[in-house]
Formats: C-alpha cells, sequence, structure tokens
C-alpha cells in the first residue's frame, strides 16, 4: 500500500474515476470561498458530521432560462430547519443568497437545479456536535434538463410504501438523513413503478419520497395533506397560490387511503418537474388513467410563475 505526500496524493487522486461528474457544474465549499468548475473537487471531509452523522441539512432549487425558482422561500425553509438542528451556518444568510445565484452563474447552463447542504462541519468521528467548532455550507450547480413531453403525457405510478411516515417532530427538518427515502425510491425500483407514498399511524396520505402530493377529490377540491408527517413543499404551496387564483377550491387536510381510487386526479409536487399526474396506484387507473387538465394547468402556472418571479442569475 502506497503511502504518498500531499502532492502524489492529489495527483492521483484528480485521476481516480468520478462517476457523475458530467452533472456537476460549480461546487462552492465556504472553507474555500471561492467556486470551482471542476467536478473532481466535488468533495466534503469525511469527518464533517454530515457525511458520517446525517447532521445537517440541504435544499434543492431548479432553475429554468437562469431563473431560480422560489430562492427567498427555499432559504426561509432551510433557517427553519437549520434552526431546528440548532445549526449556525458559517456566513448570514444575506451572504448565502449571494453565494447561490453566482454558483449557479458559473455553472453557465441556462437550466439546472442547486443544491445546498449545510452541515455541523468537520472536527470529529464522534456523535456530540460539540466536537466541530464551525458548521460547514457547499452549494452545487447540477446539470438538470427539464422533463420531456412525453414524459409528462406517460404520468406517473404510485403504491404504499412499506415505509411509514417521518416522524412528526422530524418531519418539517428537511435533514440530510434520507435513508428513509433511499430504501423507497429502491422499493419503487423493485416493484417497478415511480413513486412510493407514506401513510401516517391513521391512514392518512403523507408524502412521496422526494416530493410532496395531492390529490382532485371527488368534488373538484385541491387537497393535499397536512404538514404534520410531511415536508413543507416549496413547490406544493406555490401550487395551492396558482390554483386559487385560477378559481379552485384548495384544503389542506387529511386524505385517506380509501379516498384515492375516487379521486378525479393525483397530483406529484417537486422542484424540477413542477407538478405531474400520477395516473395509476396500487395498479388501478385515477380518473381515466391520464393526466388530468389540473396537472397541465398547475405545471403551466407554475412554470410562468417561475419565468416571472424567479431570481435571474
Amino acid at each position: 500500500m502506497d503511502i504518498l505526500d500531499s502532492s502524489a496524493y492529489l495527483e492521483r487522486m484528480l485521476a481516480a474515476p468520478r462517476p457523475g461528474a458530467a452533472g456537476l457544474l460549480a461546487f462552492y465549499d465556504h472553507r474555500v470561498g471561492a467556486i470551482t468548475t471542476d467536478p473532481r473537487f466535488v468533495l466534503a471531509p469525511l469527518d464533517d458530521h454530515l457525511c458520517h452523522r446525517g447532521d445537517g441539512v440541504f435544499e434543492t432549487i431548479a432553475y429554468r432560462q437562469r431563473r431560480l425558482f422560489q430562492l427567498d422561500a427555499h432559504l426561509e425553509r432551510m433557517r427553519n430547519s437549520a434552526a431546528g438542528l440548532k445549526i449556525t451556518p458559517p456566513c448570514s444568510w444575506e451572504q448565502l443568497r449571494d453565494i447561490v445565484p453566482a454558483v449557479a452563474r458559473a455553472g453557465g447552463e441556462d437550466d439546472g437545479g442547486m443544491r445546498l447542504l449545510i452541515g455541523r462541519g468537520p472536527g470529529g468521528f464522534g456523535i456530540s456536535p460539540a466536537e466541530c467548532p464551525t458548521a460547514s455550507l457547499y452549494v452545487v450547480a447540477m446539470r438538470s434538463a427539464p422533463p420531456s413531453e412525453a414524459w409528462y403525457a406517460k404520468g406517473l405510478t404510485a403504491f404504499r410504501s412499506a415505509i411509514p411516515a417521518k416522524q412528526e417532530y422530524l418531519a418539517r427538518i428537511k435533514n440530510t438523513n434520507y435513508l428513509p427515502n433511499v430504501l423507497m425510491s429502491e422499493e419503487a425500483r423493485e416493484r417497478h413503478m415511480d413513486v412510493a407514498l407514506t401513510f401516517d399511524a391513521s391512514g392518512c396520505l403523507a408524502e412521496a419520497a422526494i416530493a410532496n402530493v395531492g390529490i382532485v377529490d371527488k368534488d373538484g377540491v385541491l387537497a393535499c395533506p397536512e404538514f404534520t408527517h410531511s415536508l413543507p413543499g416549496t413547490t406544493v404551496l406555490a401550487a395551492m397560490d396558482v390554483a386559487a387564483a385560477a378559481g379552485m377550491r384548495t384544503a389542506f387536510r387529511g386524505i385517506r387511503a380509501e379516498e384515492l381510487p375516487s379521486a378525479r386526479e393525483m397530483l406529484f409536487f417537486s422542484s424540477s418537474p413542477l407538478c405531474v399526474g400520477i395516473t395509476h396506484y396500487e395498479g388501478a387507473p385515477i380518473g381515466d388513467g391520464r393526466p388530468g387538465p389540473v396537472a397541465r394547468m398547475l405545471r403551466q402556472g407554475l412554470l410562468e410563475r417561475m419565468l416571472a418571479e424567479g431570481a435571474p442569475f
């Protein structure tokens, strides 16, 4: 086993295989205080509790035509998540708001996505936050093309996951401990479906692995689960505003599993696709088994809102 000096080690590390490099556009590490566009330097210290304890928070922000969708809403949620874990970022929130578009701009693409991570910081392999003197901050610009029209037209398939809904005290913190979500994603892959859905102990719908969900109920109301066992999604909140502006009735309420087969539409809300219809649940069609008019209306309304109100860079 070779023991290398820093120069030789860096040379070998930079020559090592880097899966996923093509999807990485730009990277900022607060310790360095600069942006790189070399994906080989998208690295974090392994003793950052973000890495080995999942002790951190994150946000994912989509951008289209060089406009960041709901930047302020994402930063506000991140501020709340960090406060929930008692993590103080290594810079002010105002500075972070300037860093995000700077990294997006360095990425050089009109469309893409941002990943923001604030961790407990490096300091050791224990569990106590006390060993981490300063929190970490990483910002990544990622290649992410908008989904195709064919993808939207096909819609998604969903099923009831064996993974329970999040515990209430953690549901509102977008933290990096995502093992249940990973298991849900693997569950979907094994079942050859797209979306695993969690339900709480009372049998009410909670969320998908990486998205909020809702329905157009039999009375034509856009209904979404209350944020008791699910993350308060920036996209679903915006969608409710778009729906209300279009004259739809909306409600945050409990949605029992037995209600899903009679729904007119079932909807999937996330930063990148915005809104797409779920056409089948547990193998049975929702409505006529095709994405419905509300899914299309909300997607268009959210896109228009993104382009009109998104933070330019």
